[in-house]
């Protein structure tokens, strides 16, 4: 089966941006591959001038910031290194395995990497409002710099959600046939792979091994 992938811009983020960061691009991936009843929910972001649109589906939303929480456990404990977050959307086909007994196995068809560095910065408050308490206080050290920086992964952010719709518009026939749509919103099988915590860097050779087994470091 063709397997379409999809590397995204790296990103440097802070620590307090990653949550807002990935749920922007992680939905907006989602919500392009979602078919059926979908209840588009736009979400301005806190931190960035930016509205996103999300699919209105609970489970995809708890999934999503299950697995986000995840990755920023993982960031403590692996500090200022940059690593990548894997969502992989998938078939699942029976395989016969013996005379009496069938196996499952999941067939990739489409794979986005994101493409994070988290950098160790002065730790501030994030928000609106605490941006507007510090553009009152000329002597707050570093504005100026720190300021650039946010204008700068603001930026980089919009090419990442440009670059996700020109390749969902450009790359259509490696999609599978839609699933029947009985249920309201339906979501293409995906699950969403992070560091492990006996990782010490995340890339291609796990996806490599991710691939041959069948078996990924971690499930959705």
């Amino acid at each position: 089966m063709n397997c379409e992938v999809c590397q995204l811009k790296e990103l440097e983020v802070e620590q307090f941006e990653i949550r807002e960061v990935l749920r922007c691009i992680l939905h907006t991936i989602v919500f392009h591959r979602a078919l059926g009843l979908v209840r588009p929910r736009d979400i301005d972001l806190e931190l960035f001038d930016i509205t996103y649109v999300q699919c209105g589906d609970i489970e995809v939303e708890k999934k999503i910031d299950e697995k986000i929480e995840q990755f920023i456990n993982w960031v403590e404990k692996h500090p200022n290194k940059k690593s990548q977050i894997c969502l992989s959307f998938y078939q699942e086909k029976n395989k016969q395995a013996s005379w009496f007994t069938n196996k499952i196995e999941r067939f990739y068809w489409e794979q986005w990497y994101i493409n994070l560095h988290v950098a160790q910065h002065i730790k501030i408050h994030s928000g609106k409002t605490h941006q507007q308490k510090i553009l009152v206080d000329p002597g707050e050290s570093g504005l100026d710099e720190r300021s650039i920086r946010r204008t700068t992964l603001e930026a980089s952010l919009r090419e990442v959600l440009f670059q996700v719709i020109k390749f969902v518009n450009e790359k259509k026939d490696h999609v599978p046939a839609i699933p029947s749509p009985d249920c309201g919103v339906v979501i293409f099988p995906y699950e969403i792979t992070i560091p492990s915590s006996s990782d010490s860097a995340f890339g291609m050779d796990m996806i490599k091994r991710m691939l041959q087994t069948g078996h990924p470091t971690m499930l959705s």
